[in-house]
């Protein structure tokens, strides 16, 4: 009896071994460009078992064999959740998704983190931007485009092309921006321009809305921006494509962009290029505004090598911009806008000619306009060793910055500054072992600064050389989700005696040597480190399959910018003269963030509350006379000189979207944001206006939009999405007014109307027709964020409106078509 016990346990041994796992293997599609999906999440259903995809569209989950009835679920950023019964005699599956028009709670995001983490297990606020939505938004350029989608994202606007974004109530050198992993580095402490980048490439965007110094360094006090080029991945071998046109009825903008990619079993390559020009853009009240015109061009390439254990990327991206820098000069009676003909004294603003109707709806550039150029190459590797992988990314940019500001010279440059900056960033990704996941990395930049030939010097030629080193953890179990880390930076910024003298023959000012004749020392050397510690931790909970409960800690640090520190001079083409410090002291933040997550069937929520403390926070205050009164040049131009105190920012997001699974294809997107901020120096406490308040600041907005996807029985429609949207903002009655530096904002309320079409015309494409009317009742606004809201020179209108109010009533007709 004993014998026959023992044959059969040891007979059962390999059969029980054999039934504990089994792998599933396969790949997830788009159901209708039949191309791979990256970065999604496959998990077994009723299971804490789950996994996220490689880079290339591939999973690989264990699963007990013994159990029966096993399905599996995939989320996916932009497609609908789909489930799969998994069949016992198959371990390959190739699986499709459909498109989604909206965005969702529980995707996976890349940002933020070191490896590919799902949403709700992100203790750190991070909203994923989908291609669909940036498609399906009509808007000027990208940022506006991502304001339009992410609540507690705004930007400063100098015009429909200049947009700078601002992260709960923090933006220039505060908020990152980057571009296929790499920093965007364009002198981006300026008002006048915008993010160098083409439009039309961005296949998808992710916002870090919080501290993001840990794995970023310096500059990610408030949030990052990460911006996502296409990259080729049909893997088929043959030549693909996709054409974008555009056209904006209020500037007549006309955009064109055109995109050739080919990628096979190991190699890709891409070439994209886009143009984009407008005329001066107009609203009710200022009719068209004078020097709103611009013109921009774009070009990228790509080459790339991949093989099973990663992939290596060389990209190139050329940047053109030419725009006109307004100044907001006009008649005082008739509220036309003049223009400048004359120099320095010769020159009275109150009495310039007026600009005629052609050059108004013209799309030729003024001579006096700024001419930005940005040049960017980059490597880019990523490889598994072993059980872990490593990712480097080794570029270089350059950005030319040209002002020309001198009528009678229009050549001659008023500033011309050379920005070159080497990045490096290296990352190990060690294997996971008893749910913990570790990261080790370095990044930073070397850079150097050089004025070139022209007239005004704001900020001196520097060298700067800037590092972090950081070590981030994970740990998941179950429910729960733990993650954190520390860094340290160092930060080193230089540059030498810098004289400005008078040229003989022009009468502009010049670069000098110490020893020429009428040289002044306008920036003395200068030579300090800046160094800070970061870090946070955070956690996740699951609280139950549909409830997520967030909290993080955070603390951030950034070095003083150049301007903070070294600015004496006139900046042309934001027409200020900015006075610096070169005693700061680098900022510190340390913020709190709760959040809790709601994902049901027929509606979803997110709720989310910041409060941060910034010691040495730096600002600009305007600088007056005895009386008050803003101190100008003959030009008109303000002085503000940067400050340096402690500050205190917080506020909430809400959203609520309605998505009815009986009523297929509808959605109610709400969403609300508020932002205080609050300088806490003792002597401004109580002051209110007078300088308790931060400048910037955003006031309260509400977001709300109705869409329904119908699906028409046709075989040439497979799409028609109609959509309704509301945008409230707030009266803002919380500025900095001390010195005139801000003023209050009313409220208003803007409608846009909408719809997408897909049309049908071959088997796996379609092509995109979008309708837009963004302001449908053509209303008159100022946004409390529009620089151009400060362009006034008169202390009373004949019409009673001050400064320059925002676009008007724009309809936009676009047209996507990928071959």
């Amino acid at each position: 009896m004993k014998k026959i016990i023992l044959l059969l346990l040891f007979s059962t041994f390999p059969v029980l071994g054999h039934a504990q796992q089994v792998t599933i293997i396969g790949t997830v599609k788009d159901s209708e460009t039949k191309q791979p999906i990256e970065l999604y999440n496959i998990k077994e259903e009723n299971s804490d078992n789950s996994i996220n995809s490689d880079k290339k569209g591939n999973f690989k989950i264990d699963i007990t064999q013994s159990k029966t009835d096993i399905k599996l679920i995939i989320e996916a950023l932009g497609y609908e959740t789909d489930t799969i019964q998994l069949q016992s005699n198959k371990t390959d599956y190739t699986i499709f998704l459909k498109p989604e028009t909206t965005n969702k709670l529980d995707e996976i995001v890349v940002t933020g983190t070191t490896r590919a983490t799902l949403l709700r297990e992100n203790p750190i606020s991070i909203a994923p931007v989908s291609l669909k939505q940036i498609e399906r938004t009509a808007e000027s350029n990208i940022i506006d485009v991502l304001v339009k989608n992410v609540p507690g994202l705004n930007a400063v606007k100098t015009g429909p092309n200049i947009s700078k974004p601002f992260i709960h109530g923090l933006g220039y050198n505060r908020v990152l921006t980057m571009y296929d992993g790499m920093r965007q580095e364009g002198q981006q402490y300026g008002d006048e321009h915008g993010i160098e980048i083409d439009d039309y490439t961005i296949e998808k965007a992710e916002v870090i809305k919080g501290p993001a110094s840990l794995l970023y360094g310096s500059d990610a006090i408030a949030g990052v921006i990460s911006l996502f080029p296409f990259i080729p991945k049909e893997g088929d071998g043959k030549l693909h494509g996709k054409y974008t046109n555009e056209y904006q009825t209020n500037n007549s903008l006309i955009g064109n962009g055109l995109r050739l990619s080919y990628s096979d079993k190991h190699f890709l390559f891409g070439l994209s290029g886009s143009y984009r020009m407008a005329k001066n853009y107009q609203n009710p009240i200022d009719g068209r505004v004078y020097l709103t015109n611009f013109n921009v061009k774009n070009f990228a390439a790509l080459v790339g090598y991949k093989s099973k254990k990663g992939y290596t990327h060389l990209n190139f991206t050329l940047y053109d911009n030419r725009q006109g820098i307004p100044d907001g000069t006009r008649d005082s009676i008739s509220r036309k806008f003049t223009k400048q003909i004359f120099e320095g004294d010769d020159d009275d603003i109150l009495n310039r000619p007026i600009v005629s109707n052609k050059e108004l709806k013209s799309y030729k550039i003024p001579d006096l306009s700024q001419h930005i150029q940005h040049y960017r190459a980059y490597l880019h590797s990523f490889y598994e060793i072993g059980k872990g992988d490593i990712d480097v990314l080794i570029g270089g940019q350059q950005n030319i910055r040209r002002e020309f500001t001198h009528p009678t010279d229009p050549e001659q440059a008023g500033m011309y500054m050379r920005l070159n900056t080497l990045n490096y960033n290296v990352r190990y990704n060690a294997p996971k072992f008893s749910n913990i996941e570790i990261s080790v990395g370095v990044n930073g930049m070397l850079q150097n600064n050089k004025n070139m030939d022209a007239t005004d010097f704001p900020i001196p030629n520097y060298d700067l050389f800037d590092g972090g080193a950081y070590l981030y953890g994970k740990w998941k179990r179950e429910k729960w989700s733990i993650s954190g880390g520390i860094r340290y930076d160092l930060r080193k910024v230089k540059w030498n005696d810098f004289y400005v003298g008078t040229n003989p023959i022009t009468g502009f000012e010049q670069q000098s040597n110490a020893n020429d004749e009428g040289a002044n020392l306008q920036f003395d050397a200068y030579k300090k480190n800046f160094n800070g510690i970061s870090g946070s931790i955070g956690a996740t909970f699951q609280a139950s399959k549909n409830i997520s409960l967030k909290a993080n800690i955070g603390r951030a640090y950034r070095a003083p910018n150049i301007t903070e520190i070294g600015s004496n001079g006139l900046d042309p083409g934001a027409h200020i003269i900015y006075l610096g410090n070169r005693n700061f002291d680098p900022e510190f933040s340390l913020q709190e963030d709760l959040g809790i997550s709601l994902k049901y069937r027929d509606f979803s929520s997110e709720v989310s509350i910041f409060n941060n403390n910034i010691q040495n926070y730096i600002y600009m205050s305007m600088v007056a006379d005895a009386q008050g009164n803003p101190v100008v040049d003959a030009q008109g131009n303000r002085t503000y000189k940067y400050e340096q105190s402690k500050a205190q920012l917080y506020g909430a997001e809400v959203s609520f979207s309605l998505h009815p699974e009986k009523l297929k294809g509808f959605r109610w997107d709400n969403s609300m944001s508020v932002i205080y901020g609050f300088n806490r120096a003792s002597t401004f406490k109580g002051k209110g206006n007078e300088g308790e308040y931060l400048p910037l600041i955003p006031p309260m907005s509400i977001n709300s939009g109705i869409s329904k996807e119908i699906k028409p029985k046709s075989k040439y429609f497979t799409a028609i999405i109609p959509k309704f949207e509301m945008e409230y903002t707030a009266t803002q009655n919380r500025f900095l007014g001390l010195n005139g530096t801000e003023t209050r904002t009313s409220s208003y309320t803007l409608f846009n109307l909408g719809v997408t079409t897909e049309i049908k015309y071959s088997k796996t494409k379609n092509i995109q027709f979008i309708v837009q009317a963004n302001n449908l009742f053509d209303k008159a606004y100022q946004s409390h964020l529009n620089r151009l809201k400060y362009f006034e020179y008169y202390n009373t209108s004949s019409r009673g409106n001050s400064g320059i109010y925002n676009m008007g009533r724009n309809i936009v007709f676009k047209l996507i078509m990928p071959f």
